[in-house]
């Protein structure tokens, strides 16, 4: 990509991080009406569907990434992970806010049992792998051509679980008219018995959605923060 156009991407990304941390607002304190409203979906499978099998819910850090998980928790019991702030009270504000329509919120940390339970119960789980976690349980896959520590929980917990894998994405729509969230068909075949080329596969499928929408990917998140061995670092 031209210096010029890249210099072009990176602003536009940044107005679209920093909205969305205003639309925090509407995310965590609008009413469940007001967040339905706003959103248009296109799903590939029945989300109200009680008898459906134990489902992952595979998320991707686009900036919209929170009104799609609210979406979902007020339409079906949810369970979700997250990461632990270091803010203690901003962390306990965003579980609290994230958690008010009945949606489960379970730190990343917590024993994978808890979460194969979940799944066998019928709840499902919404989960992101697509930040850099440290090498441990994890493999090098090609992003864009550059090798990304990418997590392999999501062939782990699925095995276990004896789960589909159910990617999503909501993005922003232009002027101001709300948010799209895209539910697609189950990953075939997956996991595959092969964490690397499961994580290949998700990772592939990644760069598809970003080329749709390539501001409104987190690329504010240290992507490359580990390097296979010999490597030199990124930042």
């Amino acid at each position: 990509m031209p210096a010029n156009e890249r210099d072009a991407l990176a602003k536009e990304h940044f107005r679209q991080v920093v909205r969305s941390y205003f639309e925090r607002g509407i995310q965590w304190f609008g009413s469940a009406q007001r967040v339905e409203n706003l959103v248009q979906v296109q799903s590939a499978i029945d989300l109200e569907d009680k008898n459906a099998p134990p489902t992952i819910f595979l998320g991707f850090h686009f900036v919209a990434i929170e009104t799609g998980c609210l979406f979902y928790s007020m339409k079906m019991p949810a369970a979700s992970l997250y990461t632990r702030m270091s803010n203690t009270r901003l962390c306990e504000l965003a579980r609290r806010q994230r958690g008010r329509f009945g949606a489960e919120l379970i730190e990343r940390s917590t024993s994978a049992r808890q979460i194969v339970r979940l799944l066998q119960t019928g709840t499902p789980v919404m989960l992101a792998a697509d930040m850099d976690h440290g090498v441990d349980n994890s493999v090098f896959a090609p992003f864009f051509g550059v090798p990304a520590c990418t997590l392999t929980s999501v062939s782990r917990l699925a095995r276990l679980g004896h789960a589909r894998v159910v990617p999503f994405v909501t993005e922003v729509l232009p002027d101001f008219k709300g948010y799209r969230l895209r539910v697609f068909e189950p990953l075939s075949d997956f996991p595959s018995g092969n964490d690397a080329d499961d994580a290949r596969r998700m990772n592939a499928f990644l760069e598809t959605q970003i080329m749709k929408i390539p501001a409104q990917y987190y690329w504010v998140h240290r992507r490359f923060k580990h390097r296979p061995a010999g490597m030199a670092a990124v930042y």
